[in-house]
């Protein structure tokens, strides 16, 4: 590539509290994990609205990956020898150029600038990057409800 691409700096606003320390397996294993985003207090008036939405998005910082490694372009996803070597763009590991994680939480509560989520897959203490609502429309995803005034436009 000839021209040099920019760099990219993040600011969490928010941090995950679930006293998970380790990796659990796949994202499937942490269905049933609860866990609390703790959004900066300076952000909780920008959280107005977004309990009314039945899941989130919620974009991460994998902390615990290790980015000064060599990273490999092909890899077994889940490391496992019987599937196919794939560039690791083309599936989904921490073990990325940007290690950004993202997951579809079920929103369970929220509590001025606490978010109770089920199915985050992210370990206690990681940074947390974005929150955004959950719009089946555009986002896909089973038994996801949207607020009233969203349906009727």
């Amino acid at each position: 590539m000839t021209d040099e691409l920019p760099t990219v700096t993040f600011k969490a606003i928010g941090i995950v509290r679930n006293g998970i320390t380790e990796r659990k397996g796949t994202q499937l294993s942490w269905r049933g994990v609860v866990s609390n985003i703790v959004i900066n207090p300076s952000l909780t008036e920008a959280l107005e609205g977004l309990e009314e939405y039945s899941h989130i998005i919620v974009l991460f910082w994998p902390h615990q990956v290790d980015t000064t490694a060599e990273l490999p372009t092909k890899r077994h996803p889940m490391r496992r020898e019987e599937l196919p070597l794939v560039g690791i763009l083309a599936w989904r590991s921490p073990e990325r150029p940007n290690p950004i994680g993202k997951t579809t939480a079920r929103l369970l509560q929220r509590q001025g600038n606490i978010l109770r989520v089920e199915g985050l897959d992210a370990l206690d203490g990681t940074p947390i990057i974005d929150i955004k609502p959950y719009i089946p429309e555009w986002d896909s995803a089973t038994d996801a409800k949207v607020p009233q005034w969203l349906t009727n436009q």
